[in-house]
């Protein structure tokens, strides 16, 4: 009931968006000279509330081009593997030289993998990158089965090892966790698409460190209040129809809800920017929101068993994390360079959390493990922003070359 009522609420809401769009186009047709103020004044107030909606599409990475050395090198986007509930994406580049693999393990949290475009525009300057692009589970047919977190540890597995040997990984948040599982079991089994170096950026590899309000909201409830409040089935108007899934809109609620005030500011400046005719500022805001309102719905198995396994039974930082039954041990990474990196003001995953990737993987020798701690930016500020491009991108880069 959930998601049709959602739906069945975005319905109504949609001629008056269409409403809305119309008059902003016709309004500055009928003021001039001295109404024109009025008319920008109107137009911006029908744009905000056309703009009253949230997109289920993935919106294009829009990459054309990229510096390296000193041109400008086109990009090119393809899919280098597709699965029911992922594709990994490559984006090329007809350069002479050879450039460090790596694959970007992107969070599957509610927004799609466009959200790390600052994070992959800035590695294709120096490396060939690949990312894991998730599906909106409401678009996977139930004949596809379920998803949950081994399926993602599989996932990962299967995107290294198209890829191939000699590679990087680097995690963004949630699949810091996954991504440690898998590159600890490609170990054990002497895979030889085990990559040579491993990032995890903000990742909650033991949540009960320093716990944040989202990490102790997800340990006050049980798993079953997650099931009967937050999953929903998809209507019938979709191609996953009936999929029990937890929807996107729903996350995001929550994510907005932590820092209401500064959305409410943001949406206060767009329309004033828009009032004054200011388009280079509105438009920033604009881009930010686009990206930020398109939501993708998760699996009801991948989100209950993250929901348990993550963050009630920490089973990772416990040792007692399994993967298709066996049991994930990450002493058995030895050649693996581990870089752990962590916002100093970061209200999701706090200090400790990604840094007790170090104790688990005992093996290692010290100077194949790396923390960068960033004392000035929060979660996002970590891997996206003139902070991550300035300053953590180099530590990250570093790392890599040290290890080709």
């Amino acid at each position: 009931m959930l998601y049709d009522a959602y739906q069945f609420q975005d319905d109504m809401i949609a001629p008056v968006r269409r409403m809305a769009r119309l008059m902003q186009s016709v309004t500055r047709l009928a003021f001039w000279g001295a109404g024109e103020n009025v008319a920008m004044r109107f137009a911006a107030a029908m744009e905000m509330v056309s703009r009253y909606h949230l997109s289920h599409a993935r919106p294009d990475f829009g990459i054309e081009a990229v510096p390296v050395g000193n041109r400008m090198v086109p990009v090119t986007q393809r899919v280098a593997l597709d699965l029911p509930f992922g594709k990994l994406l490559h984006f090329s580049k007809d350069i002479d030289s050879e450039q460090p693999r790596i694959l970007v393990v992107a969070p599957l949290s509610g927004h799609f993998s466009t959200l790390l475009r600052g994070t992959v525009e800035t590695l294709l300057r120096d490396h060939d990158v690949f990312i894991t692009d998730w599906a909106n589970a409401r678009d996977v047919p139930l004949e596809a089965g379920g998803f949950g977190v081994d399926d993602y540890v599989e996932y990962v597995i299967r995107f290294l090892e198209t890829m191939g040997p000699h590679g990087h990984v680097l995690a963004v948040c949630q699949p810091c966790v996954q991504a440690l599982a898998a590159v600890a079991v490609m170990s054990e089994d002497n895979n030889p698409a085990t990559p040579r170096t491993m990032t995890l950026m903000a990742g909650p590899i033991d949540p009960r460190e320093s716990p944040t309000s989202v990490n102790e909201f997800a340990v006050a409830k049980s798993l079953d209040w997650f099931q009967s409040s937050v999953i929903s089935k998809v209507p019938a108007r979709y191609p996953g129809a009936g999929r029990r899934v937890y929807p996107g809109f729903l996350q995001l609620v929550g994510f907005m809800a932590m820092n209401m005030d500064r959305h409410r500011s943001a949406h206060s400046k767009l329309y004033r920017h828009l009032a004054r005719g200011e388009k280079a500022e509105a438009e920033k805001i604009k881009t930010f929101y686009d990206e930020y309102f398109a939501v993708l719905d998760l699996a009801e198995e991948f989100y209950l068993e993250t929901i348990e396994r993550v963050f009630h039974k920490a089973e990772l930082a416990v040792g007692e994390f399994t993967y298709r039954g066996r049991k994930v041990d990450p002493g058995a990474i030895r050649k693996t360079a581990l870089l752990t990196v962590e916002g100093g003001r970061d209200d999701i995953c706090a200090l400790g959390q990604t840094a007790a990737a170090h104790d688990l993987c005992r093996s290692l020798r010290p100077h194949l493990k790396r923390h960068h701690l960033q004392a000035n930016v929060g979660h996002y500020g970590v891997f996206n922003g003139k902070r991550w491009e300035r300053e953590i991108y180099p530590v990250v880069r570093n790392m890599i070359l040290a290890m080709e």
